[in-house]
């Protein structure tokens, strides 16, 4: 399994705090977001490799971070050569990127989004993945319509499989929302690909979901520990009182 860390956004709702700072690299308890979600990821066994997807404009700073980290397994920064908010891939065509580049069309992936920050250990949702062996996203109930309205929310059906999706949908159907980790099994790796050849939107991986959900079974694993958006300043605040480090 190989493990894809889209990092390449611009966060520019938290400027100036990221005007020269990537978001990920933005320090939580004293280390940078993305080590987190690096510790998260090296608890699932199989991840045998880590790429980080970034712009231009961070490249540079992300080198500089792997310089000083160090981890078991080879880490590889890329730089999808995206100069501002205006030009970037999105987040589909930054995994696209990373799929192409590396020649990881055979492997199962794990997509963790760089800002993602949960107080829950990915091995339940690998455990989930294996027993499906299909498509899952790991969820979690925000228990408020305004939050939902602002995610890409779920329904499910007794099986944790997905009903229907929808993004930042003005009227959701349930408060279950989806998280930023993606598990995907080698054989539908090629829907990246085939997405992005019909012109659909590359920006949001919900998009990509609902497009996917009327070709393929995806499933959920529902966590009732705590999962951040850090979007903006006050999302940050919160992850900084509430986030728990294993």
């Amino acid at each position: 399994m190989k493990a894809i860390i889209p990092a390449a956004g611009y966060a520019t709702r938290l400027w100036p705090l990221t005007k020269e700072t990537p978001k990920p690299l933005i320090p939580i308890h004293g280390k940078p977001i993305i080590e987190h979600t690096v510790a998260k990821i090296l608890e699932i066994k199989e991840v045998d490799h880590i790429y980080v997807v970034t712009n231009q404009k961070f490249y540079t700073s992300f080198l500089e971070w792997r310089n000083t980290f160090s981890i078991p397994i080879p880490l590889k920064i890329l730089n999808d050569h995206t100069t501002s908010n205006e030009n970037r891939m999105g987040q589909i065509g930054d995994i696209q990127f990373v799929i192409a580049q590396e020649n990881l069309a055979n492997d199962d992936l794990l997509i963790v989004a760089g800002d993602n920050l949960f107080n829950f250990s990915l091995i339940e949702a690998n455990s989930s993945f294996k027993k499906h062996k299909a498509i899952l996203n790991p969820l979690y109930d925000a228990k408020s319509v305004k939050v939902a309205q602002e995610q890409g929310s779920v329904v499910i059906d007794e099986n944790n499989k997905f009903i229907e999706f929808m993004e930042k949908a003005p009227e959701p159907k349930s408060t279950m929302i989806s998280q930023g980790v993606y598990f995907i099994p080698k054989e539908k790796v090629k829907y990246f690909s085939e997405y992005l050849r019909e012109g659909n939107n590359a920006d949001k991986m919900g998009y990509f979901l609902i497009w996917l959900l009327k070709k393929e079974p995806i499933y959920g694993h529902v966590y009732d520990k705590k999962w951040f958006d850090i979007g903006w300043k006050e999302s940050l605040d919160t992850a900084k009182k509430e986030y728990v480090e294993k």
